[in-house]
């Protein structure tokens, strides 16, 4: 297990993505896609209010309905946590005090739970000033509906703000942040948030760890890319130098007897301050790859290889 910056979360080294259910994945496979997770000990899903608003003939909180249907139908509780967000919500847009507090009793009402582990601030909200925004999370915090705040998709500046406003003012310091990173896109969390995580043990918690599907390999030629949605998402990864890391985490998973994805995530999960990526599946069958990286122990050579081949990536 490992802890989430400095509070009492204590979660599996992988984090189940949430965003397939309801997409990708029907209840049934969400149901069985769920069970084998926790059966393999992971304890923590991380999902939003907006998934999946973007899929046609959806309105949003199905990925939670879904979640909160899986706990009742299995009876489950505090052991399995839960992440979700706010601001993106066709209903609930903004980060205005209002919106907030009622945009958690709706992701409340869907979960079929009275408190939310992890509440992020899913963007940035520029129409509401910060101060009332930093005071709406800690008001949700003090009610106990919420045990602890996270922040995704804030800059760099706008983080250090959040948590100025935070000390300033005695409310709720953000434990956790949920950047866009993994091996074929690194510049911008190394350089720019890392010291921010250092400086103040915020718990990183990666989405998009596989590159939205580029680093599970299955992308080699621009035909593939036109393979559905998940595909065009892939497209801004794809380049030689992308493909070029593709090709070592081949070879590197070749050599261990476990498939690519498995080694991508092992990478990421052991950059410093990682906590536990993020990682989704459509099938059961794609979980035990996701899963297997919890257990993989790249070598230093390995590690130093995948390291060099992605500085070339965004050169």
């Amino acid at each position: 297990m490992a802890t989430i910056g400095n509070s009492e979360l204590d979660i599996h080294p992988l984090a189940l993505g949430g965003n397939t259910l309801g997409w990708t994945a029907d209840e049934t496979a969400s149901f069985e896609i769920l069970d084998a997770f926790m059966a393999a000990g992971g304890n923590f899903v991380d999902t939003a209010d907006s998934y999946s608003a973007f899929v046609p003939g959806n309105s949003g909180g199905e990925s939670e309905t879904i979640l909160g249907n899986w706990k009742a139908a299995r009876g489950i509780g505090s052991e399995m946590m839960v992440a979700t967000k706010v601001a993106h919500h066709p209903d609930f847009r903004g980060l205005a005090p209002e919106n907030v507090a009622a945009a958690a009793d709706a992701s409340l009402k869907r979960l079929q739970s009275d408190h939310i582990d992890l509440y992020f601030a899913h963007s940035d909200d520029p129409e509401t000033p910060l101060d009332e925004t930093v005071a709406a999370f800690d008001a949700l915090v003090r009610s106990g509906k919420v045990r602890y705040v996270g922040l995704s998709n804030y800059s760099p500046a706008r983080v250090a703000e959040w948590l100025a406003i935070a000390d300033e003012g005695g409310y709720a310091r953000p434990v956790s942040l949920q950047p866009h990173y993994n091996l074929v896109h690194r510049a911008e969390y190394e350089q720019e948030y890392a010291p921010l995580v250092a400086e103040h043990d915020l718990g990183v918690l990666p989405y998009y760890g596989l590159a939205a599907g580029f680093l599970t390999g299955k992308y080699r030629t621009s035909e593939d890319l036109d393979a559905g949605v998940r595909g065009r998402m892939a497209s801004q990864y794809f380049s030689e130098a992308g493909l070029t890391v593709i090709d070592a985490l081949a070879e590197i998973a070749t050599a261990h007897a476990v498939e690519i994805p498995t080694v991508a995530l092992s990478w990421l999960s052991q950059r410093p301050g990682i906590v536990a990526p993020i990682a989704s599946a459509s099938r059961i069958e794609q979980l035990p790859a996701l899963l297997d990286s919890t257990r993989l122990v790249l070598t230093d050579l390995e590690t130093d290889r995948l390291t060099s081949l992605s500085n070339a990536v965004e050169a």
